[in-house]
């Protein structure tokens, strides 16, 4: 009888103690206070939203002319930002946040004062393989043109870098689904005060991150030519794909755009130290091996003509497209990026919002799929995770019209599939093959089913197209694999023989 009141007692006990943590934990990660002391400092803090970017929705209703090569591995999470005081947001973006569900009072792409910062306080993302913080310069003037450029303007701030409540300092430990603090300004007096506001508010220094827009190469301001910059955040691969669902339709966080009342010392931050991409091992020692494969896919196809497309990087770094004016689309220092094409996108684009205008040179000679059992795509190469170049990995193939990103195939779905190939090799462990067709028998465990007479969720059987490949983060070096280590993917596209 002791006993069992002891455990009455006992359990009493740890739920009053679990409920003062919950307590204290609401209070010490409080918004509001937050905003108060940012107040009390001599800011005006405006609240803004975060919600899902629907690439391929935007195209579908006719908001967007081109999906720009969206991750379908991934839902993108959009700061909307409230419009500077005494300036209106811009009524095509307005129609635009208005398709995705959004108040209307905020904007995806917005202008920042050099003494202005913009502010995430909440938690991250839940468990996934992959999640980063990062923020790009949108729009640029060049002479009476105002062009999209869509390029990041450093590092990210991801799952294996990020200071939260569960890696405090960035030490190791739990970065998912934590309390933490992001701040993305050009001035370092800006962030100092604002670290200071948030310390008085509750939360430790050690959780507060700062993405820093580096004047030096921005044109910060609010006039009309001035650069427009956006953030997003880049979850993939939950392990809960409920709760990845509910992480990314009602995010818990809040957005701040924070302003001094007063005009202050400017202290412009220099451009940030970047990671450094490349370990100096590579993956080259696999390249007979796939060459192995190559020859085996033939083999097993040979009743149809085989035509090897050309592999190369797909996008350029942020800064070299910064540089040169031309259409960045939305590349990632966290990621290698190629792609079935001879070169990289380097076009200028129209001026922004007539942007329908894009890459000719991957319509010539056009690449489609048809329906016929012989006509298929095989796509392979060397798993990056499996080597340790990459966190998590994969394929999309895209509609070359609108860049529409139907499908991704990532390392989880391709793992193993090059056994059956070559199945006296111990190496075949770290390549892989998979099939895309429109139609997959049932012994087909490694095809995809490309779809097609649903819009832009699909290709249509007429319609150019393209395959890309993303590797994400290297673990030891925390970004990007280097071009110079990886095998680059392959893909050959077989027709049936006249």
């Amino acid at each position: 009888m002791k006993n069992y009141i002891l455990v009455i007692i006992l359990g009493f006990l740890f739920i009053s103690l679990t409920e003062i943590a919950l307590a204290e934990d609401a209070k010490t990660y409080d918004a509001e206070a937050f905003r108060q002391a940012l107040e009390q400092d001599g800011f005006t803090v405006k609240e803004g939203e975060l919600g899902y970017f629907d690439l391929i929705g935007l195209v579908e209703k006719g908001v967007l002319p081109s999906a720009y090569g969206n991750n379908p591995t991934t839902k993108y999470v959009a700061y909307f930002v409230p419009a500077a005081t005494g300036h209106e947001i811009d009524e095509r973006v307005s129609r635009l946040t208005s398709a995705l569900g959004m108040s209307g009072n905020t904007t995806p792409f917005w202008n920042l004062r050099p003494d202005e910062a913009v502010v995430f306080v909440g938690r991250t993302p839940p468990e996934c393989r992959y999640f980063s913080y990062d923020h790009y310069i949108m729009h640029r003037t060049f002479g009476n043109e105002k062009r999209w450029l869509f390029s990041n303007v450093a590092d990210t701030v991801n799952n294996l870098v990020i200071k939260t409540k569960g890696t405090p300092d960035r030490s190791s430990g739990n970065p998912f689904n934590q309390t933490t603090v992001i701040i993305i300004t050009a001035d370092r007096g800006i962030d100092q005060r604002i670290r200071a506001a948030a310390e008085s508010a509750g939360y430790s220094d050690s959780i507060i991150n700062t993405q820093v827009l580096p004047s030096t190469i921005l044109n910060m301001g609010l006039e009309n030519n001035s650069d427009t910059f956006a953030a997003f955040i880049r979850p993939a691969l939950f392990n809960d794909t409920q709760a990845g669902d509910d992480y990314i339709n009602n995010t818990p966080a809040t957005v701040f755009r924070i302003t001094p009342n007063n005009t202050t010392e400017l202290d412009p931050y220099d451009y940030p130290e970047l990671r450094v991409r490349g370990t100096g091992k590579t993956e080259f020692e696999l390249t007979d091996d796939l060459e192995e494969l190559r020859t085996a896919i033939l083999n097993k196809y040979n009743k149809s003509s085989a035509t090897e497309l050309p592999t190369s990087q797909a996008v350029p770094v942020g800064s070299d497209a910064i540089q040169r004016g031309i259409n960045g689309v939305g590349p990632n220092n966290d990621a290698c990026y190629l792609w079935t094409a001879n070169q990289t996108a380097s076009s200028p684009t129209p001026p922004f919002f007539n942007t329908s205008l894009y890459y000719p040179f991957l319509r010539n000679p056009a690449i489609t799929l048809g329906n016929d059992p012989n006509e298929l795509i095989i796509v392979y190469g060397v798993n990056h995770v499996a080597t340790g170049k990459a966190s998590y990995s994969n394929f999309a193939i895209y509609g070359a019209d609108a860049w529409n990103g139907v499908r991704a195939i990532t390392d989880a779905d391709f793992n193993g599939s090059a056994e059956e190939y070559l199945p006296n090799n111990p190496n075949a462990k770290y390549l892989y093959v998979y099939k895309l067709a429109r139609n997959c028998s049932e012994s087909d465990q490694y095809c995809y089913e490309v779809p097609y007479g649903i819009g832009t969720y699909g290709i249509e059987l007429d319609q150019p197209l393209f395959i890309g490949w993303r590797a994400y983060l290297e673990n030891t070096t925390k970004t990007g694999p280097a071009y110079s280590e990886i095998v680059y993917d392959r893909a050959m596209k077989f027709d049936p023989k006249s």
